[in-house]
């Protein structure tokens, strides 16, 4: 269990940035993947991108395929508890999918008063505030501390560069994105989805704090997973001990996630705005240590990474040599 340091370092001049398989079909370009859409399907590739403040800020390496791997995991856990688009993954960095229509929501449930951008529930909490996403806050939560109840926030669905809005089920349900019946069936799926992700975790060592989910609906329009879940990229994963650790002497806890690369921007002055501060290598190695440390410990599997030039692997996997 665990990387040599000094793959990581070698592996950070090779990193998967962006891709040009136009063979497949035209491509559509996301934060972090690039997907192909080829008839019914849709190939996703994830690339070795990172966002913060929804903003690419860079590349980390082998953290496509940690995300692609920790994402097939979730997603044939969970396969019964909701329907997902997932049909193959013939590439560490590569799933084929089915093709669906995106929802225009994200549904963003928290476990824990926490976060440190400007839309985090913690940062509306310590400015005073006490209605967030629909929801009231009580009065007298430390910061990181665990909420009365696991909470739905939604956010609009933003492109790439732009920045995802809070909003609540009163306001999609005003604007006529979705209606009640389709949000109460995506809030019931995204709740059991957060519920056993939560007691898998626990029964990891580990604390799901929060996390994202996208929803589509397939041809038959039935509502299904798309996307990723729970990822380190969509979600925020603490050690149980080492967070109670941490609260007991009123220290941050230490995540496993890329809050290390937000905070290590916001060190330097980063919010989402202006030039983006180049990450040093020391850092994008950490981070990826972070996002295969957190693979290994949910899954219990461990990672190895493949370490060929991973565009022409890509190529000769997905049959366009």
């Amino acid at each position: 269990m665990g990387i040599d340091l000094g793959l990581l370092r070698d592996a950070c001049s090779r990193t998967l940035d962006r891709t040009d398989l136009g063979a497949l079909g035209a491509r559509e370009e996301g934060k972090v993947r690039d997907s192909y859409l080829a008839g019914r399907r849709r190939f996703i590739v994830v690339t070795d991108r990172v966002s913060c403040f929804d903003v690419v800020v860079g590349t980390l390496p082998f953290k496509g395929q940690v995300l692609n791997r920790i994402a097939a995991f979730w997603l044939e856990r969970t396969a019964e508890i909701a329907p997902n688009h997932l049909l193959e993954v013939p590439d560490p960095n590569v799933s084929v999918v089915r093709n669906c229509r995106p929802l225009p929501v994200e549904f963003v449930y928290r476990g824990y008063l926490t976060g440190s951008t400007s839309t985090s529930i913690w940062t509306a909490y310590a400015r005073g505030e006490r209605e967030y996403c629909g929801h009231r806050l009580p009065e007298g939560l430390r910061k990181h501390e665990k909420l009365p109840e696991p909470l739905l926030t939604p956010t609009t669905k933003a492109s790439r560069g732009q920045h995802d809005l809070l909003t609540s089920r009163a306001e999609i349900l005003a604007s006529g994105a979705l209606d009640e019946a389709l949000y109460s069936e995506a809030e019931r799926m995204t709740r059991a989805l957060f519920t056993e992700g939560q007691r898998w975790a626990e029964s990891r060592g580990m604390i799901l704090v929060d996390t994202k989910y996208e929803l589509g609906l397939d041809e038959a329009d039935r509502l299904v997973v798309i996307d990723e879940i729970h990822t380190p990229d969509s979600s925020r994963y603490w050690y149980r001990e080492a967070y109670e650790r941490a609260m007991a002497e009123g220290r941050e806890p230490e995540a496993l996630d890329k809050e290390y690369v937000r905070r290590w921007l916001g060190e330097q002055g980063y919010r989402g705005e202006g030039a983006i501060p180049e990450i040093p290598v020391e850092v994008r190695c950490e981070a990826a240590r972070r996002y295969i440390e957190a693979f290994e410990q949910v899954t219990g599997q461990g990672f190895e990474p493949n370490t060929e030039d991973p565009l022409p692997r890509i190529r000769r996997n997905l049959g366009l040599d």
